[in-house]
């Protein structure tokens, strides 16, 4: 029986289990390590259309993911350079946007840097955020624990500096909010 070896997109990179390891030894400049990994797939963000949206006052510009396919492709590949503020002081990240209620839980499969993630019911009530670690690859690490219509992900912490909880309100632009009802 002839035995594959999985070859993982970023086969330089910290496996999971890597990660959490380096950074019990070294604190977080083992962050600088995961970031600085060269994607091998391009994500074209460019693509995508954006939009502009305040979180508990602070201002944030979201690549819009409505289509499945930018769905399952998420923030997949994308380093902290291209995740930077503005030079605004706009945060960055991306909106998923549903037709209907999911319940699936987000993984962080090719995704290298650290997100936050807040899945967000229908009524634009927060249902649950975490913190997501880099390349973590477990099923249902991060379940949202009720129905939701949109997902917000952003750099690691930015909703934790926030403050934003689960039944927290978020100002969805009528233009999402719409495609998702």
């Amino acid at each position: 029986m002839t035995r594959h070896r999985l070859v993982r997109p970023f086969a330089s990179c910290f496996s999971p289990l890597a990660f959490r390891r380096c950074l019990r030894a070294f604190g977080p400049s083992c962050l600088v390590f995961a970031v600085s990994c060269t994607p091998t797939e391009p994500n074209e963000l460019d693509k995508l259309g954006k939009i502009n949206l305040a979180i508990k006052g602070r201002p944030f510009e979201l690549w819009i993911a409505d289509e499945s396919d930018e769905q399952l492709k998420g923030l997949m590949f994308i380093t902290a350079e291209q995740m930077a503020p503005l030079p605004d002081g706009t945060e960055r990240g991306m909106i998923f946007v549903f037709n209907s209620d999911q319940t699936n839980s987000f993984w962080m499969r090719n995704t290298i840097i650290p997100l936050d993630i807040a899945y967000i019911a229908a009524d634009r009530k927060v249902v649950r955020t975490y913190t997501m670690a880099p390349l973590d690859e477990r099923i249902n690490q991060y379940p949202p624990g009720a129905p939701y219509r949109y997902v917000i992900e952003v750099n690691a912490n930015r909703l934790v500096e926030l403050g934003l909880q689960s039944g927290d309100t978020i100002d969805i632009p009528s233009q999402l909010s719409q495609k998702g009802r």
